[in-house]
């Protein structure tokens, strides 16, 4: 892990200076919520885990990092069954907080229950519980704006996956998003709520606000969150019209037996994959045999290889048709492993001056290497190059510590 957040330091350092430029600049223009200061090396340690309801076929896998930012912001939450509703029935959800991790905290907790409660003890599929899940968002906010300390900035988007046996329903607001694989290929994916979308853009002029810098007042990348009550004050407009709503925008699909999986992830995990990468990174990985826990541990550091610099949350819920383990993808795996220790093993030894992982990474990153990752790419087996150059350099150390002993002369190992 170490050397993994080593090998992040380096690749990174150009993408952390323009991020620190970009929060400089917005803080000039008065833009309240612009990043986070950024650590001076990323918190790599996640706590992945998962479950299983084996009676309808339902797995989940889950992991947070919180990266180079100084807080982490995300919360999330998992339910495998609903209290009074029959089995089948379970609720995702991944929450994304800006200035502050409170409304982010406050709907994992509390937005299950919400939803529980609109539910009833016998839904009217679909569009009951479309309607209920909008309900639910919004009793929600309500609540959260009752606790919410007077003048307070803060809020969080949220995109949440409820499972029926009969449809998938998803509803988000914000930038935090959803991913359905069926078939091998990407069935659905939610859409992010800016400002500038025709639909957001007429409802925050309607409540007599304005849009700035890709803002809303200049400030709120996001049109819909929960919390941001600041921009919630329209007078004589119901909640779901005001500047920023806490209205979900919700899909209702009907159940397959082609559904794989779902991802819902924060948009840490967006900012460096598309919906078509993130959907054939994960079914690779189920080939292998991985656990979506761990799966999902595998994508957040590739993630973080791959430049995002944000909190990154993301939860993985397999169905019944999600890919299972395959035994020439699982040879194909070890034997690309095996090949790149011995490829590091090589580049240290051939070198003329010691190599840096950096430069390791950036030379396996040119060449022309079969069976990576589909979507991941080399970024993928970063931890694995990391692990190679930390033991080479561990045994090099050992050699050396022998021959200053007068054991015997150092070897180089390939």
């Amino acid at each position: 892990m170490a050397a993994l957040c080593r090998l992040l330091e380096c690749l990174l350092w150009p993408a952390r200076k323009e991020v620190q430029a970009e929060k400089e600049e917005e803080a000039e223009h008065g833009v309240p919520d612009g990043p986070q200061s950024l650590l001076a090396a990323p918190r790599c340690i996640q706590r992945p885990h998962g479950g299983s309801a084996a009676s309808w076929g339902l797995r989940f896998g889950a992991s947070a990092a919180q990266g180079w930012r100084a807080r982490m912001e995300d919360a999330h939450c998992a339910w495998l069954a609903l209290p009074g509703l029959p089995p089948g029935w379970a609720f995702f959800a991944v929450l994304d907080g800006h200035a502050g991790a409170r409304a982010a905290h406050f709907g994992a907790r509390y937005l299950p229950g919400h939803v529980v409660e609109e539910l009833g003890p016998a839904p009217c599929e679909p569009e009951g519980v479309r309607g209920a899940l909008r309900r639910a968002f919004l009793n929600a906010d309500e609540r959260l704006r009752a606790l919410w300390p007077r003048g307070e900035p803060g809020g969080s988007t949220a995109v949440a996956l409820l499972v029926s046996p009969s449809f998938l329903y998803l509803a988000h607001c914000g930038d935090s998003r959803a991913v359905l694989s069926r078939d091998g290929a990407v069935a659905f994916s939610t859409e992010d709520h800016r400002p500038l979308r025709p639909r957001e853009r007429e409802r925050i002029y309607d409540a007599g606000g304005t849009i700035r810098l890709r803002r809303v007042e200049g400030s709120l990348a996001v049109s819909r969150a929960l919390g941001d009550f600041a921009y919630k004050q329209a007078p004589g407009r119901p909640p779901e019209l005001q500047l920023v709503s806490a209205e979900p925008e919700v899909a209702a699909l009907a159940r397959r037996g082609e559904d794989e999986f779902i991802l819902l992830a924060s948009d840490g995990v967006w900012d460096t994959m598309s919906a078509a990468a993130l959907v054939g990174l994960v079914a690779s990985r189920l080939r292998l045999g991985l656990a979506p826990e761990l799966l999902c541990a595998q994508l957040l550091d590739t993630c973080l290889c791959k430049g995002s610099l944000d909190n990154m949350t993301c939860i993985v819920v397999c169905f019944p048709g999600a890919p299972g383990p395959c035994e020439e993808a699982i040879k194909r795996e070890l034997a690309l492993d095996a090949a790149l220790g011995h490829r590091v093993a090589e580049l240290c030894a051939s070198a003329q001056e010691p190599l840096s992982l950096n430069s390791v990474f950036r030379t396996l990153a040119s060449e022309d290497i079969p069976d990576l990752p589909p979507g991941g790419g080399l970024h993928c087996k970063a931890t694995v190059i990391a692990e190679a150059y930390s033991r080479l350099h561990q045994i090099s150390e050992e050699c050396w510590e022998k021959v200053e002993g007068g054991a015997q002369e150092p070897r180089v190992l390939i």
